[in-house]
C-alpha cells in the first residue's frame, strides 16, 4: 500500500471504537513500521492556560486543547504552520506539521505561524491500519491546510465527507444514532 502521508482518514459511520467515532484524523507519518496521525476535530473543555500555561503565550487566550487520540494521552504535542517546513518533525500537508524538541519553546513563537496543541495522538503498528482499511473503518481524503486550523472543528467530519462527492454526501448527513431517523 501506497504511504497516507499528509492523508486525512475519515471514520466510517460504522467505525465500533469510540475513540475514533466521526473523527478526522491528519497522518503524519505512514511507513512499513507503522502510522502516527492527530485526531483534528475534537476539542476538549480544557484551556491551554490550565493544562499547558507555558504555551499559552504562542496559542493565545481561551484556545482550548484538542484530544489528538488515545495513545499516550498526558503528553502534549503542538501541530503548527512553519516558516520553515525543515523544522518539522513530521509534515502533514503543506507547511503543517509536529513540532519538534530542536524547535524549542522559546522559538515556537517566531518558527510558527499558527499553532494548536493536542493531549495525545494516534498510533498504528505495522500492517494494522492496513487491515482497518481493508475492514472499510476509514474514508481517505487528501489533507487540505484548512482542515488542520478548522475555526468549527466539530463540523469537520460533516464537511471533508462533502467536499468527497458522491456518496460520501449521503454519509455525511446520518444521524449519530440512524435507529432514530
Amino acid at each position: 500500500m501506497d504511504s497516507l502521508h499528509g492523508q486525512l482518514l475519515i471514520a466510517s459511520p460504522t467505525m465500533s471504537d469510540p475513540n475514533f467515532a466521526r473523527t478526522v484524523v491528519a497522518i503524519a507519518n505512514h511507513d512499513d513500521d507503522g502510522a502516527l496521525g492527530i485526531v483534528l476535530n475534537r476539542p476538549s473543555d480544557t484551556e491551554v492556560a490550565e493544562a499547558v500555561p507555558e504555551l499559552e503565550s504562542v496559542v493565545g487566550t481561551d484556545e482550548v486543547v484538542f484530544v489528538g487520540g488515545p495513545v499516550q494521552p498526558a503528553s502534549i504535542v503542538v501541530l503548527a504552520e512553519f516558516e520553515n517546513p525543515d523544522e518539522a518533525a513530521f509534515l502533514v500537508v503543506e507547511g503543517i506539521g509536529l513540532v519538534s524538541d530542536r524547535t524549542g519553546l522559546d522559538r515556537l513563537d517566531t518558527a510558527t505561524a499558527r499553532r494548536r496543541i493536542y493531549a495525545g495522538y494516534t498510533g498504528w503498528g505495522p500492517g494494522q491500519l492496513e487491515s482497518e482499511l481493508e475492514r472499510e473503518d476509514w474514508i481517505v481524503e487528501p489533507a487540505l491546510p484548512e482542515d488542520v486550523f478548522d475555526d468549527d472543528p466539530l463540523d469537520l467530519w460533516t464537511r471533508v465527507l462533502e467536499r468527497k462527492g458522491g456518496q460520501f454526501r449521503l454519509i455525511a448527513r446520518m444521524p449519530i444514532d440512524p435507529t432514530v431517523n
